[in-house]
């Protein structure tokens, strides 16, 4: 099969992959080399920071099948792939365990000061009785979207003595019962905004959570509280909640791993601030979680393969 690799997977799966297939490797090609690649291409595989637009996916005529080493949807047409009937395989088990201990790492050097603490050891201070450092058993953890990764989240939350409240976007019974077998109550948006101490954002970005974290929502946030972002970057206006932490009044800190601007040579609006955590989405990068995905991967592939051939042999006999 002939394939094209647009994002950068696990070794050992590429090796695989270009053993029993023709592939080629386009990392962080420009568009006009995208378009080139693509296409004589069957099989698509991709991750974050690269955009499918129904534009360049009309230039692989051939393509059947694409693969999102993942969870997001968002940089991809999905109208075009539906019309066309193209196949999309996501992956999105793997990176929610990485997310979601991420999640928590973050909470941690929000809630015990670790940078600033890192930070003044370095220079020589010993700031020792001057870090305030707090404790997560006990404190509420509110998760906006507590699908995969967000339930995730609420079970390791529970795990650790914390009172964990989520909210869906389409609550049902079922959706409360398994929630509450991982110790998360669903509760609406506003209640979990405005009760939780922290709280952790892992929704899909689209039209309708795009800057859902805005200004109105920071305000109704609990004073003294801290925000994560490891959905989107688009899905926290950066520009709201900057102007919320300069003014001091409710949030006592912040930490991103998505940003509206991701990238070499892109700088966040919130870079300047002490009290905020920045990483260049990293939620899902271990390396036990790249292996796995590129093990699954590769199994796609091999059933994919399988299947077509079996079909083809049927459709000559």
């Amino acid at each position: 099969m002939k394939i094209l690799i647009l994002s950068s997977i696990d070794k050992s799966a590429i090796a695989w992959l270009a053993r029993e297939h023709d592939v080629v490797m386009a990392i962080g090609a420009s568009d006009e080399e995208l378009r080139g690649a693509i296409v004589d291409r069957e099989v698509l595989i991709f991750r974050s920071g690269v955009k499918l637009s129904a534009a360049l996916l009309s230039c692989a005529p051939n393509l059947s099948l694409i693969v999102r080493g993942g969870s997001g949807f968002d940089n991809i047409d999905m109208d075009h792939v539906t019309q066309f009937g193209i196949r999309f395989v996501r992956i999105p088990e793997p990176g929610a365990r990485a997310v979601a201990e991420m999640t928590f790492a973050l909470m941690l050097a929000l809630a015990r000061g670790l940078l600033p603490a890192d930070q003044a050891w370095r220079q020589g201070r010993w700031v020792k009785n001057d870090v305030k450092g707090y404790l997560l058993r006990g404190k509420v953890l509110g998760i906006v979207g507590a699908g995969n990764i967000g339930a995730e989240v609420g079970a390791l939350g529970a795990a650790w003595g914390m009172e964990v409240v989520g909210c869906v976007g389409r609550p049902t019974p079922a959706a409360a019962l398994g929630l509450r077998e991982r110790g998360v109550r669903l509760a609406d948006f506003d209640d979990v905004v405005r009760t939780a101490d922290f709280l952790s954002v892992h929704v899909s970005l689209n039209d309708s959570t795009r800057n859902l974290i805005d200004g109105a929502v920071l305000a109704r946030m609990k004073p003294g509280s801290f925000l994560l972002n490891l959905a989107r970057g688009g899905v926290v206006d950066e520009r709201a909640l900057l102007a919320e932490l300069l003014s001091g009044q409710r949030l006592r800190g912040a930490a991103l791993d998505v940003h509206a601007a991701e990238g070499d040579g892109k700088i966040s609006p919130l870079s300047d601030l002490p009290n905020v955590v920045l990483t260049p989405h990293i939620g899902s990068m271990t390396v036990d979680t790249q292996r796995e995905i590129g093990e699954r991967i590769v199994e796609i592939i091999r059933t994919y393969a399988d299947v077509r051939g079996k079909t083809l042999q049927a459709a000559t006999a």
